[in-house]
């Protein structure tokens, strides 16, 4: 960088050229050559989850007596310059860096400070003296990921996945009345309606509601006040409950002292659990979205039971072919978030003694994980789920000619004999019930009864 595009910048290990317009100073500036590595930056949500921390231990810092009032609140003011977004583009740190994330920690210590003394002219305000006060990287950073996660999961993702949920439950009623052949191996088994397949879609997704609620109730325990190895050296012992609360009341939502500091720094095993579960999520996804892509197939030469939106042209070089394409992204996301979740584990197992030292790249995966995953879902529900069309005919005719109808013949005429009409049905290419008035295996009146596709999808055994 030429002379008149920097300025100098100290700390610890002495002086540092940095951007003249960069907020940060010469402990962020390290980090910046030190680790031109991905180009990825923290995401959003763990940013605004630094400028909460910031803001609620300048807060109770100021609260216990150890910052003065006028401080206190420049550091706040500017800690909520950085939730709210205004200075995301002076968090420069990539996200390869030191196993603490100490460089990002820094780098938010060192933009509030700059700022908090443009708030308050003629203030010595320091980043580390001040904006850290009673707080360590290795309290901060889990911390912030826990906050970040918990506040993406219930503003996120839980409202995306009850919206499709809604969407897959409100299907289940419009399809009640159709009534199509089953499928077990992906071979032809007894009829059901496709209400009650969009019943089993919707609570697949409420359970997974359920489940991602449940694991991030575990986040709710904060690191803070633990400082650099959970003995709370150089923090007020009240500082911990204090800070908690106040994010608590930051955020709307619940949080509180980790009930044993050594653990909170010494494992992330909570948010192991999350990302476990987020990937149970995926696969109820995949679940869902590849069934609507075989339901959909065709549309003349497939299944072709429901028709998806057009939501855009398919081929480039196939004239009127049209794509699941939703279906297809969501697909993509939960294999992200699969592979996602085996590198969370992996460096779930980084806790050594009283660090887990690949907390950076732990965040990064959780956040986006929920991040993407939440913005699929909303658009597959939106673009997709809302408006899909049944073909009844075809599901009806399907019906008519699946060997699997003589299933319901079975406790009338016993296993044998159905088995002989459907073995007759698939060599001849008559249907069960053809084959069943040709050998007069019943009348009329009881063949119409007890091959009736619709008493088929209810419990009981034909008389």
């Amino acid at each position: 960088m030429a002379d008149d595009a920097t300025r100098i910048e100290h700390d610890s290990m002495g002086a540092m050229r940095v951007p003249r317009d960069a907020l940060w100073g010469a402990s962020t500036q390290r980090a910046v050559e030190n680790f031109p590595i991905s180009g990825y930056r923290f995401p959003r949500r763990f940013i605004q989850a630094l400028g909460v921390i910031k803001h609620a231990a300048a807060r109770a810092n100021e609260d216990l007596g150890l910052l003065s009032a006028d401080v206190a609140g420049a550091i706040r003011t500017a800690a909520d310059e950085v939730a709210s977004g205004d200075l995301d583009g002076h968090f420069v740190v990539d996200v390869f860096q030191t196993g603490s994330g100490t460089s990002t920690n820094m780098n938010a210590n060192e933009v509030i400070a700059r700022r908090a003394a443009a708030h308050l002219p003629g203030a010595r305000i320091h980043p580390n003296d001040h904006v850290n006060m009673s707080q360590s990287s290795n309290d901060v950073v889990p911390s912030a990921m826990h906050v970040a996660a918990r506040a993406a999961v219930e503003e996120d993702l839980v409202p995306a996945l009850g919206a499709l949920r809604d969407a897959l439950a409100a299907k289940a009623v419009a399809f009640d009345a159709v009534v199509k052949i089953g499928r077990t191996h992906l071979q032809d088994a007894t009829p059901i309606r496709l209400g009650q397949e969009f019943g089993a879609y919707a609570r697949q997704v409420e359970l997974a509601i359920a489940r991602v609620r449940r694991a991030a109730c575990d986040l709710e325990e904060l690191a803070l006040g633990g400082t650099a190895v959970g003995t709370g050296i150089n923090a007020h012992p009240a500082f911990a409950a204090r800070v908690a609360a106040l994010v608590s009341e930051r955020t709307a939502l619940p949080f509180r002292e980790a009930s044993n500091h050594f653990e909170a720094q010494g494992a992330k095993d909570a948010v192991v659990q999350l990302s476990g579960t987020l990937k149970t999520a995926a696969v109820s996804l995949t679940k869902i979205a590849t069934d609507l892509r075989w339901l959909s197939s065709g549309p003349r030469c497939g299944i072709g039971e429901i028709n998806l939106p057009a939501a855009q042209p398919g081929s480039s070089i196939m004239p009127g072919k049209v794509n699941p394409v939703l279906a297809e992204a969501l697909c993509q996301v939960a294999a992200f978030v699969i592979g996602a979740d085996l590198t969370i584990a992996i460096c779930g197992q980084a806790g050594n003694f009283e660090l887990n030292a690949m907390m950076p790249v732990m965040a990064y995966q959780l956040l986006e994980s929920i991040r993407i995953m939440a913005a699929a879902v909303r658009q597959f529900t939106e673009r997709c789920v809302v408006g899909i069309t049944v073909n009844a005919e075809r599901c009806a005719a399907m019906i008519e000619r699946s060997l699997a109808m003589c299933t319901a013949l079975v406790p009338v005429i016993g296993y044998d004999a159905a088995a002989a009409i459907a073995e007759e049905s698939a060599a001849t290419g008559k249907t069960v019930r053809e084959i069943a008035r040709e050998r007069k295996v019943l009348s009329e009146e009881a063949l119409a009864r007890i091959l009736d596709p619709l008493r088929m999808t209810e419990p009981g055994v034909p008389e």
